[in-house]
């Protein structure tokens, strides 16, 4: 595509046209790093106000990143995930036609805070099992995963091989622990130095924050996790129906 500075068209726009078809087609792959500026503004004969604002129209549109130092490159599509039933991570991502795979960093008996009790309907400082793991789809940190359980259920779990055995399957298919409702509660929130540092990203970048309570039979609360998934990485959607009016 040629640039016509006569076209109603503003130029910022031609130009984030060709970039973003260059994006698609597979010019431009993801992990390319982008032409700088200089080499923008001659290739397309703009001015550098132009070209500006084409990059940040891109990087509105989650196709490309800056990186400090780096320059800027292209980045995956972002993952979108539907919240509409309880589903475990590994059951997410293929369903999407990802690879998923896991990390796990760090699982021990704790006692369990305020918090933690609560969720699972424990007294305060009981002993629960701890399990910190990174999600990984196609190689890429996702997200960081604190897990909760009740310590008789958790020691069996951590006796399996985390990295690729799921703990919704665990739970399901192993330890006869079929997992039936959950509540989600979901924050927008910033990276803290541990969960910057196990997902290889900025501190005080945006995260998703999803707290989960998992239930079995007879509302029994068996698991619960805090996620935290990266921003820049994946949106949720979901599906409302209209609460009928009352007459």
């Amino acid at each position: 595509m040629i640039i016509d500075p006569t076209s109603p068209i503003p130029l910022y726009a031609q130009v984030e046209a060709v970039l973003a078809a260059g994006i698609a087609d597979g010019t431009y792959p993801p992990g390319t790093r982008l032409p700088n500026e200089e080499s923008l503004i001659e290739r397309f004969g703009v001015s550098r106000t132009t070209i500006q604002k084409t990059v940040q129209n891109l990087i509105s549109r989650g196709l490309i990143e800056i990186r400090r130092g780096k320059g800027t490159f292209v980045i995956q599509p972002r993952i979108t995930q539907e919240l509409t039933e309880l589903s475990g991570f590994v059951e997410d991502m293929h369903a999407l036609g990802r690879n998923p795979t896991a990390r796990v960093l760090d699982k021990q008996v704790v006692p369990a805070d305020e918090t933690v009790a609560r969720r699972l309907a424990l007294a305060v400082g009981t002993l629960v099992v701890r399990i910190q793991r990174v999600r990984l789809v196609d190689g890429m940190p996702l997200s960081f995963d604190e897990t909760w359980l009740p310590r008789e259920l958790g020691e069996k779990v951590i006796s399996n091989n985390l990295e690729t055995e799921p703990i919704f399957s665990l739970l399901e298919k192993k330890y006869n622990t079929p997992l039936v409702e959950a509540e989600y509660r979901l924050e927008a929130t910033c990276a803290v130095a541990a969960v910057a540092q196990a997902l290889g990203i900025d501190l005080g970048s945006p995260i998703f924050l999803i707290e989960r309570t998992s239930y079995s039979a007879q509302h029994q609360p068996v698991d619960y996790e805090k996620l935290y998934y990266r921003g820049d990485q994946i949106q949720f959607v979901t599906r409302l129906a209209r609460r009928t009016a009352s007459t």
